[in-house]
Parts: C-alpha cells; sequence; structure tokens
C-alpha cells in the first residue's frame, strides 16, 4: 500500500459512492488508460477472469467452439471458455519468453482447420510472470488466418515489447489487481478494449445486460461483473506508486540474477532480447540438476520452506491438468520441461535487499549440504 489509497476511500465514503459506479471507477480507468497511452479504452471489472468472460462473449464464442490458448498459464486463462461451452485448444511455449510458441500456434491452426472445417473463434496469449509473448509474430499470424486475439497481460502491467505496452495488441485485453499483482484494487480487474463500443457493451454485459428502458428490462444474460468505487478507490492510490512497484521489482530481478550467477545449474529467468521489457511480476529460476550435482527444485522450495521462505512452482501446464485431459494440445514439451525445473522466488516490492541477500544464502547453503530429495510430482 502506497499510503494514499484510504485518502480516496474516505471520499467514497463521505460523499457515499460505495456501489460498482462512482468517481473512483471511473478515474481508475482513467488512470490505467493513460499509463498504457495508446488510445485503448478500459472497464474496470471485479476479475481478470472476467474480463476474459466479456471479451470471448464479444468474440462471439459459442457452444461448440474453438479457442486457442496458451497451455503454460494460470487456469483462469482457459476457464471462461469453457464457461460458455467453448472448447479449448492448448498451445506449447517456446524456450526465449516461455510464452505461446509462434511456430505451434500456426500448426495448431492449420490443423483444427484441417480436422474441423472452422477456424478458432478467438487466440489467448500469456504474458506470463510478467514476460511479454512475441506479440508481433504470434499478431501476423493471426492476421493472416483473420483470428482476433484476446490477450492475457494479468501479470504484465507495465510490462513493453518493443516500446509498446502489454495489452494493447490484440483486439482484447485482460488486466488483474488481484492481491498479488504489481497492484492491487484487493481483488479485481480490468478489459482493455479498442473501440468506445467494445468498451460500452462491456460495460453493458458487466451490469446485469439491462436495456435502454424505464423499467428494469433484459434482453441478453447479463453479469454482475463491475467494480466497486471502494475497489477502485485502492486501485487509484495504487497508480501512484506503480512505477515505483515495477521498477522495484526489476531491481529485485537484477540482484537475484547477480547474487545467483556463480551457483552452478540456476539461470535466473531473463529478457531474451533488449525489446523486451518484463516487469520481472516474480522472478523464476531454472534449476538444472545435472549441473547441481542431483540437487532438484524440491530441494530448494523445501528448504526455503523451513527457512519460512515461501516459494512457489511454476504454473502446471493447462494440458497436464486433469479438467483439460480431453482438449487437443500442440507441443514438444518445453512448458512440461519449463514446470519440473522452475521455481517462482519472493519477489514483492516491499521486499528489501536484505530479504533477497537472505534467499540466495538460504540456496547457496542447500546447495552445499543438502542430500537430494525426489522431484516434485504431478498429483
Amino acid at each position: 500500500m502506497s499510503g494514499h489509497e484510504q485518502n480516496f476511500i474516505r471520499e467514497a465514503f463521505d460523499t457515499n459512492w460505495v456501489a460498482p459506479l462512482g468517481p473512483n471507477v471511473t478515474g481508475f480507468e482513467k488512470d490505467l488508460e493513460a499509463f498504457i497511452d495508446s488510445g485503448k479504452h478500459i472497464v474496470a471489472l471485479s476479475a481478470g477472469t472476467a474480463a476474459i468472460h466479456l471479451a470471448l462473449i464479444q468474440l462471439g464464442v459459442k457452444p461448440g467452439d474453438e479457442v486457442i490458448c496458451q497451455s503454460f498459464t494460470f487456469c483462469a486463462s482457459a476457464n471462461p471458455i469453457m464457461y460458455l461451452g467453448g472448447k479449448p485448444v492448448f498451445v506449447d511455449s517456446e524456450r526465449g519468453t516461455w510464452n505461446m510458441s509462434p511456430a505451434l500456434l500456426r500448426q495448431a491452426i492449420e490443423d483444427r482447420i484441417a480436422v474441423t472445417g472452422r477456424k478458432p473463434k478467438a487466440i489467448i496469449p500469456v504474458h506470463l510472470y510478467g514476460m511479454p509473448a512475441a506479440m508481433e509474430e504470434i499478431m501476423d499470424i493471426a492476421d493472416e488466418y483473420q483470428i482476433p486475439v484476446l490477450e492475457d497481460a494479468a501479470e504484465a502491467l507495465g510490462s513493453e515489447l518493443n516500446g509498446h505496452k502489454c495489452g494493447t495488441f490484440g483486439q482484447f485485453a485482460c488486466l488483474s489487481f488481484n492481491g498479488n499483482k504489481m497492484i492491487t484494487t484487493s481483488g479485481g480487474g480490468a478489459l482493455v478494449c479498442s473501440t468506445p463500443e467494445a468498451a460500452k457493451r462491456t460495460l453493458f454485459y458487466a451490469t446485469q445486460a439491462r436495456d435502454d428502458a424505464p423499467w428494469y428490462q433484459h434482453s441478453r444474460i447479463g453479469y454482475n461483473y463491475r467494480m466497486s468505487n471502494i475497489s477502485a478507490g485502492i486501485g487509484r492510490g495504487q497508480m501512484l506508486i506503480l512505477k515505483d512497484h515495477i521498477a522495484r521489482r526489476r531491481a529485485i530481478h537484477d540482484l537475484y540474477t547477480r547474487l545467483l550467477s556463480d551457483v552452478p545449474g540456476i539461470t535466473v529467468h531473463q529478457n531474451p532480447t533488449a525489446a523486451y521489457q518484463s516487469n520481472y511480476w516474480l522472478t523464476c529460476i531454472q534449476v538444472d540438476t545435472e549441473k547441481t550435482g542431483g540437487l532438484s527444485v524440491r530441494d530448494i522450495y523445501l528448504n526455503l520452506n523451513d527457512e519460512n521462505i515461501e516459494s512457489r512452482p511454476l504454473w502446471k501446464p493447462l494440458h497436464l491438468q486433469p479438467v483439460f485431459k480431453d482438449a487437443p494440445y500442440y507441443g514438444d514439451g518445453t512448458s512440461e520441461r519449463i514446470f519440473h525445473q522452475g521455481l517462482c522466488l519472493p519477489s514483492g516490492p516491499v521486499l528489501t535487499d536484505e530479504d533477497v541477500y537472505r534467499v540466495v544464502d538460504v540456496i547457496k547453503r542447500v546447495m552445499s549440504e543438502v542430500t537430494p530429495q525426489s522431484p516434485l510430482k504431478d498429483e
């Protein structure tokens, strides 16, 4: 928290604006539009998942329609496809960014057309852990086949590719303000729309799809997805320190990189080229057991936990999740390998340099002392 949030919250209470509309909601949307600075239009919602859901509705996803989704991501990227009766088609990652492989995306599109006789209705690439996906190549392929792109930028507020902010490439993009994201509204998200008309439709669906009539009349199914004025007040206070949060997370990543540079078998995930500017929402490492003498991700995870230091395995790819076991998958095993080798380290902007040194000290001690344990299992 910046300390400014309570000023906006107090104003909301003083003026009795506590509903899912009000000056803070409007102000937060304008603050976000100014930050991404792309001419896009933003609608604040109750969650990033709600944003994906409403985008897919506007893209015309119906029961039986296929939507291509990155496999290496959190389930919220794909769940809204299922809400609409659609069918996710999972595409594996490429090594540089850990995000959707353009080559496998093309393969998936061509194969789905051959199998079903129809193009997928949408493509959902994800900017995982704040790292931009290869959006220029993905957009070229999407444009070639005339398939709309919905970016999942939930973890990538402030990340850039060739000077363009994540969330500004596709027809739609989702943002998330969950408690662990770059900024928080306690819970919440937003949909980035390319046109004022799309933003107006989003607002319509997010407020129970009430028709323009003097009474409550509904011609379409709507949803209660609007962000409250209180939550938006938190967001407005957070926007005042967003740039500071991004700078701090990048500094934490740089410190981890320097301190772990001499540790054999441990690699910190980096921007592939100078064109990529991750916000480093989370600093992630890969552990090569062949170079660590057999030491695994599990050894580091358990020993950090014993020291009351929380780390987290990387997202388990969605094509490995039981709930999606029947979904088509196009891949070469890249995300599986990264999943088995990877770990997210503490990365919050309130971490001090001393905290980072402590994390690294535990890792280095484990390297020298611990008997290797069995690897993390897919359960």
